[in-house]
C-alpha cells in the first residue's frame, strides 16, 4: 500500500532548455511562465539560454554566442546527472539557419543522454528549411531533430513540424497568460478621441508593419480620425529609416507614436488606454500571436491576419476581424468599421475577454503542461492525437 501511495505522488523531473526574458518575445515569456507554474506532480529544472539580449540580436551570429553554446551544452549535461532527469524539453528554432545550427549542436550533443525528448514548437516552420540545406547539413539536421517522443504545437493551423520529424506523438497546447485586467476594470476609463490603435511586437516588415502603415495612410486620405501607437523595438536601423521615410512622405507624423518596449504595469497601462489591437503579421516563425491574448484580456477587439495559429485565438466577426495577409485595403476597412462603431468595439472586446477566460488562462496552460508531462510515458506509447485546447 505504501508503495502505491508513493508512486501516485512521484515527481517527474523535466529539463527545460530555453531563454527567458530578456528579450521580451512570446517564446521567452511563455518559458518563464512555464517555470513559474504551480505543479503537484512535475518539476521543471531550467537550463537557461541567453544567446540574445535584445530582439535585434535574434538569429544573428556573434562570437560570444559560440562560447555560450559550449556553456549551454555543458550545463545541460551537468543538470541531467545532478538531478537524474530523464526528459529533455526543448524549443526548436524557427526556419533560420544560425539558430538551427545552434539547435543541431545542442541536440546532437545531449539528446542521447535522455530517455524522452519533447519538442515545444513556440516558433514554427523549421521543417521548411530542410529542402534548402546541403546534403551534409541534412545529415546533421536529421540527427538533431528526427524521432522526438512528443511534439507540442500551439494550434492545429501551425506547420506540421512534428510530423515531418516523425514524432511519436503530437499534442496541441494553446498558450495561457496571467489575467492583468481585474486591477483596471473598476477604473474610470478615459474618453479618447480619436480612438487609439495599438501595435505590439518587434517592429519588422514580416510582422506587417508596412502594411499597417499603408492602411493608416488610406484612413488619413479618407479623413478618418485615428491615433496609432507602436509598442516594441525596431528590428534594425535600416528598417527604422524605411518606416520613418514612409511616415514623412505620407504626412502621418501627427497620427503615430513609437513608445518603445514597455514592461510590467507600464505595458498593461498602454493596453488599458487603447481601443483596438492591430496585428497584421505574416512572420515566418509565427505560431499563435500571444499579443492577441494580451489584448483580449483587456477587452480590445483585434484586427489580425489569417496566418498560422492566429485564427485559433481571434474569432472572426466575434472578437475581432481576420483579413488576408499583405492586404492593406482589407485591413483598413475592418479598422474603419471599428473606429466608427463604438458599440461594435465594446461588443467584440467583451466577447474576446469571455474567450480568454474560457480558453486561455495561465492556470489552464499550467494544468495542460502538468497533465502531458505527468503522463508522458503513457502518451508516447499510444496512438492517440492529443488536443489539450
Amino acid at each position: 500500500m505504501q508503495k502505491k501511495i508513493k508512486s501516485a505522488y512521484r515527481i517527474t523531473k523535466i529539463l527545460l532548455v530555453g531563454q527567458t526574458p530578456p528579450p521580451y518575445g512570446g517564446q521567452a515569456i511563455m518559458q518563464q511562465e512555464a517555470l513559474a507554474g504551480k505543479y503537484k506532480n512535475i518539476k521543471f529544472i531550467h537550463a537557461p539560454m541567453a544567446f540574445s539580449k535584445d530582439m535585434d540580436e535574434v538569429g544573428k551570429f556573434k562570437l560570444t554566442k559560440l562560447f555560450h553554446l559550449i556553456y549551454v551544452i555543458c550545463n545541460i549535461i551537468f543538470l541531467k546527472f545532478r538531478h537524474k532527469i530523464k526528459i529533455l524539453y526543448y524549443p526548436p528554432a524557427g526556419p533560420h539557419k544560425i539558430p538551427v545550427y545552434r539547435d543541431m549542436a545542442i541536440l546532437i550533443s545531449v539528446r542521447w543522454l535522455f530517455n524522452k525528448t519533447v519538442f515545444h514548437f513556440h516558433a514554427g516552420g523549421v521543417s521548411k528549411l530542410y529542402k534548402k540545406l546541403t546534403v551534409l547539413e541534412r545529415f546533421f539536421f536529421k540527427k538533431a531533430y528526427f524521432y522526438p517522443d512528443l511534439s507540442i504545437i500551439l494550434s492545429e493551423k501551425n506547420p506540421e513540424d512534428g510530423q515531418f520529424f516523425k514524432t511519436k506523438k503530437n499534442a496541441i497546447i494553446p498558450y495561457g497568460i496571467y489575467d492583468h485586467f481585474p486591477k483596471y476594470k473598476n477604473l474610470k476609463p478615459e474618453k479618447k478621441e480619436p480612438p487609439v490603435l495599438l501595435y505590439v511586437g518587434a517592429i519588422r516588415k514580416s510582422k506587417g508593419v508596412l502594411i499597417f502603415l499603408e492602411a493608416l495612410s488610406q484612413l488619413k486620405t479618407e479623413k478618418i480620425p485615428f491615433y496609432a501607437k507602436f509598442m516594441g523595438k525596431f528590428e534594425s536601423e535600416n528598417f527604422k529609416n524605411k518606416v520613418y521615410a514612409f511616415i514623412q512622405s505620407h504626412n502621418l507624423k501627427d497620427h503615430i507614436e513609437f513608445i518603445g518596449v514597455k514592461k510590467g504595469d507600464d505595458k498593461w497601462d498602454v493596453f488599458y488606454k487603447s481601443d483596438i489591437l492591430c496585428f497584421p503579421s505574416f512572420f515566418n516563425s509565427e505560431t499563435f500571436g500571444l499579443v492577441a491574448l494580451e489584448a483580449m484580456q483587456f477587452e480590445l477587439p483585434v484586427v489580425a491576419t489569417l496566418w498560422r495559429g492566429i485564427p485559433s485565438v481571434v474569432k472572426d466577426k466575434k472578437s475581432g476581424f481576420l483579413v488576408p495577409v499583405k492586404e492593406s485595403c482589407a485591413l483598413k476597412e475592418k479598422i474603419k468599421l471599428l473606429l466608427y462603431d463604438e458599440k461594435l468595439r465594446k461588443k467584440m472586446g467583451q466577447c474576446g475577454r469571455e474567450i480568454f477566460i474560457e480558453e486561455f488562462t495561465l492556470e489552464k496552460y499550467w494544468n495542460n503542461l502538468e497533465n502531458i508531462f505527468r503522463n508522458v510515458d503513457e502518451i508516447t506509447s499510444t496512438n492517440r492525437h492529443i488536443d489539450w485546447g
